[in-house]
């Protein structure tokens, strides 16, 4: 397995595989962002418009692949207002449901917490649906629970679930972004 990040142009390329990972991500319940079933041209415009973000630094995405597949994703996405340069935001942590249970969100969690530190980043901050399988992977990890928003968002099936914010401190740095 080999993890990579993705430029703008890239992310543009690898877009169709994306778009099969996301579906494939909400079809097994996970909750994304997005209800079931996702529209494939719903999930190529979404990332389609990540693009921008990515080619602007606002945004920065790695894939995992096995072979030329890819099997997973994970992004970090970092603030716009000068006194937040020192965080960034873990989202849309997916691996394929197909490649689960090998240690690749893991990995994937890592990559985006090593390149965050190497970056200059010393806090990250997540949310994720309270009670998913997610969750044993952040604690395992040291990520903090901070606590649960009730009814957040809805699971891909429409069902109104709540959501645990995490953070985790990293090793202070000299910013570099």
């Amino acid at each position: 397995m080999i993890v990579t990040r993705l430029r703008g142009e890239q992310l543009s390329a690898k877009a169709e595989e994306l778009a099969s990972l996301l579906e494939a991500t909400v079809d097994a319940g996970a909750s994304v962002g997005f209800l079931a079933p996702l529209d494939r041209a719903e999930a190529l415009a979404w990332w389609a418009e990540r693009a921008a973000d990515v080619a602007a630094g606002r945004l920065v995405v790695w894939a995992a692949y096995d072979g030329d597949r890819v099997q997973g994703t994970v992004s970090l996405a970092f603030p716009g207002k000068a006194n937040s340069r020192h965080r960034a935001e873990l989202v849309k942590l997916m691996v394929d449901p197909d490649a689960r249970g090998r240690g690749l969100g893991r990995r994937l969690l890592a990559t985006a917490e090593d390149a965050a530190a190497a970056a200059g980043v010393t806090l990250l901050h997540l949310d994720t649906e309270t009670g998913s399988p997610a969750e044993r992977l952040y604690r395992s990890a040291g990520w903090t629970a901070i606590g649960a928003i009730p009814d957040y968002a809805a699971n891909p099936d429409g069902v109104l679930r709540p959501t645990t914010i995490y953070y985790k401190h990293l090793p202070a740095g000299a910013l570099t972004r």
